[in-house]
Formats: C-alpha cells, structure tokens, sequence
C-alpha cells in the first residue's frame, strides 16, 4: 500500500466558503500563537515548548472570551495545525529546513480535516460543519474502493480553491525496461540524455516575465490598504499560478516519460541551495527546477520499480572523457564542445556527461563503488597510513 494524494479544483457556496475562511484563519491564529510562545519560551527562558504543551495552550485560549470564535469551526484543523508546526521544529533541529515562519492571511491558507472531521458518502465529501458537500470537479475519478484518511483544503494567493484527497493505494509496477540513461541536467538545454537526445528547456518564467512585470508596476502604483490594491494583487498571483502550472504540467510529463521507458535512471546529486547564489544564474537555475525534476524521479522510481541512482556531485562528468577516461584540466561553461586531447575524440558536453554520469550511476548500483575523486583520495590514505598485519 502507498498513500497517494488526488488533487481536484472545487467552487465553495457562499456558506462554505464563509465557513472555510474562518476556520482557515482560526488555525493560522493558533499556528503563529503557538510559534511565538514557543519562541518566547527559549529565548526567554530556554525551554523548550512540544505539540502538548500547544495543545494545552489551544484549550486555554478557547476559554478566553475574545478568543471564543476559535469554537464555531472545527477543532480538527487547529490541532493540526500544531502538529504541523511540530514537524517544522523537527526539521529545522535536524538541519533540513530554516526555522518556521508566522504565516500570512495574504498567501492563502490551508485546512487539513482529519477521518474525524469529515464524510464520505457515495464519492461526495462533507466537511464539519457544512452541511452540502463540495463541488469538486472530478478531472481523474479515485481508485476504486478507495476512500480519503485525509483531506487538505486549501486557497491560494490568487483565489483558487482545491481539495487533496490522500488515499491508501496500491500501486503496479511497470514491465521491465531494458533502457538505461543517464541525465545532465542544465539551462540551455533542459536536460541531456546519454543516449544523445536533449530536452528544450521551456522556461516559464522568462515566457510570462513581461506580463508578470506589467501586473506588478501596476500593483506597486496602488495605495495601501486599498481595494483597487487587493484587485491588483490578486492579477500578479494568477500570473505566478500560471508559470507555476505550465512548469508542473511539463515537468510530470517529462518525468513520468522518463520513469516508463527506462528501467535505470542515473542523476548528478546538485546542490541547487548553492548553486543559486551566483546571481547570475539564479533566476534560470529555480526556472529550470532541477531539485523538483530528481525529486520527482525519485519518488516515482520508487512507485514503478525502476533503479534511481545518484552520483556524487564532484564527480567530473564534464571533464571526462567518455571514450578513454581522460580528464581535462579546465572546461569553461561557455566550451559546449571540445576534442579529447588523449584520444582526439570530439564530444558534445552534455550529452558526454550524460554518459559519464549513467557509467558512473550504473557502478555505483552494481557494485557501490564511489565515484568522488576526493572520497577515493581519502580512501587510499587511510589504506595507506594502516600498519600491516604481523
């Protein structure tokens, strides 16, 4: 079994969506309540605050009387809400994550409901508290037998409402491919396969930029606090929820691609967080989304059987030699194609990294060797430095 999230667009009733606004910014009231105690209480005191002593805190403030709205909506959500903010303190202690942030009414909100605080009946969801059931637009019908343990809804910046349906399903893996690739991904072209085809990179972004830029002046010329503001800033959302849609819609498509033709698929391990500190390529390299293409590879690898490998990021994919191995010294972005100086191969150097990384990925999956200059380095010193057996 694997749990799946279905996602749907849905058109609230003026009642729902009353309803959902106000429970929305109940739970956004306690999630940024509970982070500041919590902050408050180790900077102050040095003590750390858990998900109980939140709760706590929830049931107190319910009892507050200017705090007594937060009992017209449901309480499932709220509690959730700390459980959320739980799991952002366990990823910022374990390094995985910045430390969490109090959230704002302008971006939207979300409400998880949990088996407790909603219905399924005859593939209709009724919310707590609402009595009619949302109007859900069903673009792809659940697995059958399948009924929803969670349900997230959520509005975002530019007005559009969505509901995710999380379901136990079981997944079949696909016949065995015997395709192999290996992937170099870049900015000119998106993405470079070893077995030399390379993929147009459509960048969203720079094909909404001017109208991006023309709804944001226009919002920056509007007083504050004003309606003819909010109308404006609801026009720049709906432009970013348009690049964020073609990038998603042409990424699925490529991946999933991916995934069904080849049985191994073999990725460089980026540091994307670093990478994007060159201002120079920051704005291509986030429009490119290399951590959501491996991501995305990744967890469907994972779902269809396939083999995701990751090769060390200091690998020299570009610098070898493909043919005999050679490694050159320097290889300026701006050389896309060089001659080997050993075997006086010529080589296009993406689609040569692309095969480099897929040698490497397909060793490191046999075998697990390492395919880092300095890890092998380090390896044969310490070899070297051991004393030998009497």
């Amino acid at each position: 079994m694997t749990q799946k999230a279905f996602k749907y667009r849905f058109y609230p009733t003026p009642e729902q969506e009353t309803l959902l606004r106000r429970t929305m910014g109940c739970a956004r009231l306690v999630y940024n309540r509970a982070l500041a105690a919590r902050t408050e209480a180790w900077y102050e005191r040095q003590e750390r605050v858990g998900y109980s002593e939140t709760s706590t805190m929830l049931t107190s403030w319910k009892k507050q009387e200017d705090l007594q709205f937060l009992n017209e909506v449901s309480s499932v959500p709220l509690q959730q809400g700390l459980r959320h903010l739980q799991s952002a303190f366990t990823n910022f202690f374990a390094g995985r994550a910045k430390y969490p942030n109090f959230k704002k009414k302008h971006h939207g909100g979300s409400a998880e409901f949990t088996k407790a605080a909603f219905k399924w009946k005859d593939g209709k969801v009724f919310l707590a508290k609402c009595s009619q059931p949302l109007d859900i637009r069903w673009s792809r019908q659940l697995p059958e037998g399948a009924e929803p343990s969670t349900i997230t809804v959520k509005l975002s910046p530019s007005g559009r409402w969505t509901v995710s349906l999380l379901v136990d399903v079981v997944i079949e893996t696909l016949p065995e491919s015997p395709n192999q690739i290996g992937l170099d991904l870049g900015i000119t072209s998106l993405m470079a396969l070893s077995n030399g085809e390379k993929i147009p990179n459509p960048k969203t972004f720079k094909a909404k930029r001017r109208k991006l830029r023309k709804a944001q002046k226009a919002l920056s010329r509007k007083k504050k606090v004003s309606n003819n503001r909010h109308k404006a800033r609801l026009k720049v959302a709906k432009v970013h929820a348009e690049i964020s849609d073609a990038r998603h819609d042409f990424l699925h498509k490529l991946t999933t691609r991916l995934v069904r033709e080849n049985q191994v698929i073999a990725v460089e391990d980026l540091s994307v967080k670093n990478m994007v500190k060159n201002r120079k390529l920051a704005l291509s390299i986030s429009d490119a989304s290399w951590g959501e293409i491996v991501r995305q590879l990744e967890y469907k690898c994972n779902w269809y059987g396939r083999t995701f490998v990751k090769i060390d990021r200091w690998f020299p994919s570009s610098k070898r030699c493909g043919h005999c191995g050679y490694v050159v010294d320097k290889l300026p972005l701006n050389v896309r194609e060089w001659d080997c100086p050993k075997c006086s191969t010529h080589h296009d150097r993406d689609v040569n990294a692309a095969k480099n990384i897929l040698a490497a990925g397909l060793a490191v999956n046999v075998c697990g060797a390492t395919v880092s200059p300095e890890e092998s380095k380090s390896r044969k010193a310490g070899a070297m430095k051991q004393k030998p057996k009497s």
